[in-house]
């Protein structure tokens, strides 16, 4: 038998553990701990390099990384990160988050967003860091544990509406948590709210605040959110008015230079200018069309019984997305239809689905009739929703699936050039699988991406769409954490009711990384929802034009507590008639051209108040 040998190097100093190893002389358990919590503190003591970035699944910008080492070693892990919008806070964010768990250094994580975020944000730590281990507070392993799900799950992610409920409050601030990251922080702004007091009373080693507009309306808002991360950085807010604000108008700084010294401890912010991230231009189209008879007809039924039902529905809305809820209350005798209109009310969730189900085909309203059809509705009630099922299901084509057969066939991009892609976005599974069957019966190489597939079906099909598929047909789950560059054409052959879905959408392919024009296609037919909220968001608003991240900046400057979709909902179920329903969108489209324009105005006051003073 050939002997086998080994050479074996040793660093400096190493020979003395072989000396006492070989003698014998081994180190107590104790010793060995001690020894193995000095490495890790070799290991944590500085941040000049950040461990993270050999690991990472992108590369992220410069002034990125730069801001995360600030964060890091200047602030001691609790600041206020202020980039202008659509600059990658987001990444900033995560860098620290991931250093800190490579380090050791936090293990129980909380991170508040707004509900829109929630997913965005497991999707980005997931797909940018490989930090797959995130619960959401509305997953139903989370929610079944009630308040104990809290102390359960070390990493969550959640809404600050569902964090600072009273149920959870007590759960959440007897926590200590390592590290605690607030998105859209502009929210804590009012010290006497609720949020501000709720995230104020959270026990946190690290914490992070998210912001592109810090400051909205004064400088008290500076002043409350810096509280939260170092309490006496800018003294009592007596002696901060008295050094810092001019007397007699609360948004006038003074002693400049030192107030940003003060802020330089804990605040960065880079300018759009600053960082020379350019995209290419994009443009938006929308292709009106006409409803066949049949399916007017059809779609205007359905209306009718939304609007019926929406009346009886609760006011609050459920947190889930459950079917029908029974509840009592004043009902009519009768529908315009003379049938027995004394109906159970239903989720409004459910109603606001079915609206927009019918609005993108036929079959996809089918099943949320049956549904609604089986939930103990009065007999002749249910023979109308079974009727309103059947017609549903008796359509071979639809005015918006033949509308977009005939630009597959006329869009070069699809036919004649084959390198070029497409992206065809729905929410809905069952319009998808007809459209599905359409392309394969046009001959058109296409993939299928929904939130059913799993994690390595998802990597197959995007993978497959890069390197040979013409079409990604996809519903809202690569709108979430997916970077497709490399595609430039979109289609929403449905349209979410949230704006930022729909940005969400356009980021997948607009976005850095991108160099081409990117074209985004939106089919609307005339009279129904989508063609008012397109007239509201693209005509009147010019929402395709703007940076992505600014229309979340826009919808929180409206002075209303409900969602866009509830707006939407109401606006289009309480119009009885199509002037109505015009003029109600008019006052929408108003609305927001006024939460722009304050949107604008507070981002030139934060670019007067901080200019380019507090980059990394």
């Amino acid at each position: 038998m050939m002997d086998q040998t080994c050479e074996v190097y040793l660093r400096p100093g190493a020979e003395r553990a072989l000396a006492a190893v070989a003698s014998g002389q081994y180190a107590s358990r104790l010793a060995y701990r001690l020894q193995l919590q000095a490495e890790r503190l070799a290991l944590v003591a500085g941040f000049d390099e950040l461990i993270s970035l050999d690991v990472l699944s992108f590369t992220p910008f410069d002034y990125q990384v730069r801001a995360a080492q600030t964060a890091l070693r200047r602030f001691r892990g609790r600041g206020l990160l202020c980039d202008e919008v659509g600059l990658g806070k987001t990444i900033e964010a995560g860098l620290v988050l991931k250093e800190y768990r490579l380090r050791q250094m936090a293990d129980r994580v909380l991170i508040i967003t707004p509900p829109a975020l929630v997913e965005q944000w497991r999707e980005e730590l997931a797909n940018k860091f490989n930090l797959d281990d995130f619960v959401a507070s509305h997953d139903p392993s989370f929610r079944e544990l009630g308040s104990r799900a809290w102390v359960t799950f070390p990493r969550i992610i959640a809404s600050l509406a569902t964090a600072r409920r009273p149920e959870h409050r007590q759960a959440i601030t007897s926590l200590v948590y390592d590290l605690v990251i607030v998105d859209e922080a502009h929210h804590l702004k009012n010290r006497a709210s609720v949020s501000w007091k709720f995230v104020n009373a959270l026990q946190k080693k690290y914490i992070l605040l998210l912001t592109a507009t810090p400051v909205q309306n004064n400088l008290d808002e500076l002043y409350n959110l810096i509280t939260i991360l170092k309490p006496g950085q800018l003294k009592t807010p007596r002696e901060f008015r008295r050094h810092f604000v001019v007397r007699g108008d609360p948004r006038l700084p003074k002693n400049r230079g030192r107030l940003r010294e003060l802020l330089a401890d804990v605040m960065v912010r880079h300018a759009r200018g600053q960082v020379g991230v350019r995209l290419p231009p994009r443009r938006a189209q929308t292709v009106r069309l006409q409803l066949g008879p049949e399916e007017r007809a059809l779609y205007d039924d359905v209306s009718d019984l939304v609007r019926r039902l929406i009346g009886l529905a609760p006011a609050s809305e459920p947190e889930g997305e459950g079917l029908p809820v029974h509840s009592a209350g004043p009902q009519p005798a009768s529908g315009p239809d003379g049938t027995d209109a004394r109906l159970p009310a239903v989720h409004r969730f459910t109603l606001r689905t079915l609206q927009r189900e019918i609005g993108s085909s036929p079959a996809a309203a089918r099943s949320t009739l049956l549904a609604l059809a089986e939930h103990r509705a009065p007999a002749a009630q249910r023979q109308a929703l079974l009727a309103l099922a059947e017609r549903a299901g008796s359509f071979d084509s639809w005015a918006k699936g033949e509308a977009l057969e005939r630009l597959l066939l006329s869009t070069q991009a699809v036919t004649a050039d084959r390198r070029e892609k497409l992206i065809i976005f729905t929410h809905f599974r069952a319009t998808l699988e007809l459209l599905a069957t359409m392309l394969r019966r046009l001959g058109v190489d296409a993939v299928v991406y929904h939130g059913q597939l799993s994690r390595v079906e998802k990597d197959d099909a995007i993978r497959h769409f890069e390197q040979r598929a013409q079409v990604l047909l996809s519903t809202e789950a690569a709108g979430e954490g997916r970077n497709l560059q490399f595609c430039r054409l979109m289609l929403n052959f449905d349209l979410p009711w949230n704006p930022q879905r729909i940005e969400q959408r356009v980021g997948r392919i607009h976005r850095v990384g991108q160099t081409r024009p990117v074209e985004i296609l939106n089919l609307a037919a005339e009279g129904t929802v989508e063609d008012f909220l397109l007239e509201v968001l693209d005509r009147k608003l010019n929402m395709f034009e703007l940076v992505i991240g600014e229309m979340d900046m826009i919808l929180g400057q409206l002075e209303d507590e409900r969602s866009f979709e509830e707006i939407v909902m109401d606006t289009w179920a309480q119009a009885r008639t199509p002037e109505q329903v015009a003029a109600g969108f008019e006052h929408l489209g108003d609305a927001l051209i006024h939460a722009r324009e304050a949107y604008q105005r507070t981002r030139e006051y934060d670019e007067a108040l901080f200019g380019e003073d507090l980059s990394a």
